[in-house]
């Protein structure tokens, strides 16, 4: 299989190193790749899954095996975040928030009640938004969501979202960088509405904790 990355960066030397998993041990190797990618969210899922669409197409093994064995490497990943989630718990998350700046432990309460409302839907499109992919296996481990409705609901998710990129990268071939280039959009603005949430949160606490100064003084 051959595969070249759009520059001669840090993504060249990681597309090197997927090609060569996937040559020594097939699928599984795009599987494994997928689940590092789970517990290291740095690796890009949007270069891995398009190129074992790449090599399923180039017949180093069949699309069936790419879909499958990248959906176990996402279902796997994400189970191990979740035991990441459950043992914190709920009791050091809120201990950890009460030692955050600006952060209140009725901050983690609410999260938790939002949570407990609107888990389900929360885990299943959180598998297709970039960054959070990976990082909403752990509030669910958090909160003990049953583990049987956990993995059905990434594996789930995860099959639309690695079909997406898998089938992408069987029909375009050695074009399968063109994906990326959609997917930095996304993952742009995702990045872009949570700075900008983060700064409102902190906006509002901040302006919360000169009124509540402000009432202390006058009294």
């Amino acid at each position: 299989m051959t595969a070249s990355a759009p520059d001669g960066s840090w993504l060249s030397t990681l597309v090197d190193g997927i090609v060569s998993l996937m040559e020594v041990i097939g699928p599984v190797g795009a599987g494994i790749a997928i689940a590092l990618e789970n517990l290291f969210p740095p690796l890009p899922s949007e270069i891995i899954l398009p190129m074992a669409g790449l090599a399923a197409g180039q017949g180093s093994f069949s699309l069936a095996e790419a879909l499958i064995w990248t959906t176990l490497g996402s279902v796997v990943g994400a189970l191990m975040l979740y035991g990441l989630g459950a043992w914190l718990g709920l009791r050091r998350v809120r201990a950890i928030a009460d030692r955050l700046p600006l952060v209140k432990v009725e901050d983690v309460d609410r999260t938790v009640a939002w949570f407990g409302a609107h888990g389900g839907k929360a885990v299943f499109f959180g598998r297709m938004i970039p960054i959070f992919r990976s990082l909403i296996s752990i509030p669910a481990g958090v909160v003990r969501m049953p583990l049987p409705r956990f993995t059905l609901l990434t594996l789930a998710g995860s099959a639309i979202w690695n079909s997406v990129f898998v089938l992408a990268g069987y029909i375009l071939g050695d074009q399968w960088h063109v994906v990326e280039t959609y997917a930095d959009v996304l993952q742009y603005f995702v990045i872009a509405a949570t700075v900008i949430a983060v700064v409102v949160f902190i906006g509002i606490r901040i302006r919360q904790l000169r009124a509540q100064r402000a009432l202390s003084d006058a009294a």
